[in-house]
């Protein structure tokens, strides 16, 4: 699955094997967007993680930070 462009959002499941996996890949995540200051909403559902990406201050709109991130996130699924 890609990321779906979603009335101003980026969004975007991620399925695993298991809770334990998917947990870990949310910490992962939220590393991530600590380091580039740009935090995603995400929840977690069992082995699916959702995430959603929007810039809050450009009028929760997609902006090029957001589109660097999911490429940041799909990286971490890809390592």
């Amino acid at each position: 699955m890609q990321w779906i462009n979603a009335a101003g959002h980026l969004e975007r499941d991620f399925r695993f094997a298991d809770f334990t996996e998917a947990f870990a890949f949310m910490t992962r995540v939220a590393s991530l967007a600590e380091r580039v200051d740009h935090h995603p909403d995400m929840s977690i559902r069992w082995n699916i993680v959702s995430v959603s990406l929007t810039t809050h201050d450009a009028g929760d709109s997609v902006t090029d930070r957001d589109c660097a991130l999911a490429v940041a996130i799909d990286a971490l699924v890809d390592s």
